[in-house]
């Protein structure tokens, strides 16, 4: 069992509905799922009017980390975000985007993965404050181990 600490964002449309429809989608299978509060903030890497709203989702999963990848990629097709980069590769508005901030394994211990398709934890965790701030408050007394 693993317990990954993910970050949804939503900068497009009804961006509650979209976290809402997100978080339903990822409770599916998930032995527990537990939601922080909504963060605001400004497109990061890109100029947008669209502010983007996010949350961070901790869940309990037995699915792999590469499977939960999959997952998560999958989830952001169906409710309609099949790209997050134009094609220059610059960032986008974008209605989903679900990041794998950090994994732990049944024990409790940080995952470290580096391959061309994850890396854990995500590299910008500590530079972006509506990743950072959704995880301390899931990660709770702990965090301050990290």
């Amino acid at each position: 069992m693993y317990r990954y600490y993910l970050n949804i964002g939503t900068n497009l449309g009804d961006r509650k509905a979209n976290l809402k429809h997100a978080i339903e989608a990822l409770s599916e299978g998930a032995q527990r799922v537990e939601i922080s509060e909504m963060i605001k903030s400004a497109p990061w890497g890109f100029t947008s009017p669209h502010e983007f709203l996010n949350v961070g989702v901790a869940l309990y999963s037995p699915l792999s980390p590469q499977c939960m990848l999959s997952h998560l990629q999958g989830i952001e097709r169906a409710l309609g975000s099949e790209n997050h980069r134009d094609s220059s590769g610059a960032y986008i508005d974008r209605l989903i985007d679900i990041d794998i901030m950090a994994i732990e394994d049944s024990k409790g211990q940080p995952l470290v993965i580096s391959t061309p398709e994850l890396t854990v934890p995500h590299p910008h965790l500590h530079d972006r404050p509506f990743f950072l701030t959704p995880y301390l408050e899931l990660k709770g007394p702990d965090a301050t181990n990290q």
